[in-house]
């Protein structure tokens, strides 16, 4: 059994791939038994972070409440819509606040060393949507977005192995094709990966 926090990063309540992405993960880690909590942020009303000062003390709640599931967690996946070439600012803002007060990144002991990572031993994957072809967004884009979430904050808080799933060309994407990425989505929770 893995301990999983799924974030639902997408900041719209209404429905959308987003959110039944996150259902099909979260059903497939409960079908194999494994123990998930869920972090919905478009549930949650939290603010920006203003002043780099602020990195050093606790984030205010609910993120304060919300990053304990990181915590507890072996696993974390993260799902996304591509906007604009990167994440929602509200995704953003939920991870630099559950940042806060040296939560993914410890205080280094010496100005010659690294920060300590926090986050070793968890492993981590993000599912991103986007209108445009997976190739395009990958090839063309160089997946700027992904590139700089995982050797950003992922790689630097100790987060490993850290993989993703990039489901492009959403908006025309029919039934059939929804149905074979939930049931891959479902799989990947059913792995804990």
């Amino acid at each position: 059994m893995t301990r999983i926090c799924l974030i639902d990063a997408h900041p719209d309540a209404a429905d959308h791939l987003c959110h039944a992405l996150a259902d099909a993960y979260e059903q497939g880690a409960r079908k194999a038994g494994h123990d998930i909590e869920r972090i919905d942020l478009a549930q949650l009303e939290f603010g920006f972070l203003e002043k780099v000062s602020d990195f050093e003390i606790a984030p205010p709640e609910p993120v304060l409440s919300e990053r304990e599931k990181i915590a507890r967690a072996d696993h974390v996946c993260l799902v996304f819509p591509l906007w604009l070439g990167n994440m929602p600012a509200r995704a953003k803002a939920f991870l630099e606040l559950a940042a806060c007060g040296n939560f993914f990144l410890a205080a280094a002991n010496s100005s010659r060393n690294w920060p300590k990572q926090m986050m070793k031993g968890k492993s981590a994957r993000t599912i991103i949507t986007m209108g445009m072809p997976g190739p395009v967004y990958s090839l063309v884009f160089d997946a700027g977005a992904l590139k700089a979430l995982e050797r950003g904050l992922f790689g630097i808080s100790g987060f490993k192995p850290v993989r993703h799933t990039i489901l492009g060309g959403v908006e025309q994407a029919g039934d059939e094709a929804r149905q074979k990425w939930f049931r891959k989505i479902d799989l990947l929770g059913q792995r804990a990966e």
